[in-house]
């Protein structure tokens, strides 16, 4: 999903907040059940929910330890670029193996989850696909052992 820019974002009200927290405590519950939470019938719960998957404000997905689904290799990965960003950050993005890419003020100009089958597929999308990539300088590899807590419940605040 790409995340809006923080400036140009939707103005979200008080009721949407609500609605995506109950969604983020059970994505399955019912809209009539979120809307006797919020105060809303169950079809403006249902409007309201539709707007904000059209604006990109959330997504409504299942989550899953991708070590228990037969991906055996996941890995966070630091990439420093030489020169501008965004092309690596966009050549990165459209690889379906990476999960996630963040631009980040630090020891990395890019912070990346990749999710790989094996070891071997591992090593390939980074020797073969990140560092082959225009203006990739370096990584380094932070291979994830075990998976102890993922959570997206941290609500709205």
């Amino acid at each position: 999903m790409a995340t809006p820019d923080r400036h140009s974002s939707p103005s979200i009200d008080a009721v949407s907040l609500a609605i995506i927290e109950q969604l983020q405590e059970d994505g399955r519950r019912p809209y009539a059940a979120i809307g006797k939470a919020v105060g809303l019938s169950e079809a403006a719960v249902r409007q309201r929910v539709q707007k904000l998957l059209d604006q990109n404000v959330m997504q409504i997905v299942a989550v899953t330890d991708p070590l228990t689904v037969g991906f055996r290799r996941q890995a966070m990965v630091g990439i420093n670029v030489e020169g501008d960003l965004d092309p690596v950050a966009d050549a990165l993005t459209a690889m379906e193996e990476v999960e996630y890419v963040v631009v980040t003020a630090g020891s990395f100009d890019l912070l990346i989850e990749i999710v790989c089958e094996d070891d071997d597929h591992l090593l390939e999308m980074i020797n073969k696909r990140i560092r082959t990539l225009p203006g990739v300088r370096s990584t380094e590899s932070f291979v994830y052992l075990k998976l102890r807590k993922q959570t997206y419940t941290w609500g709205t605040r």
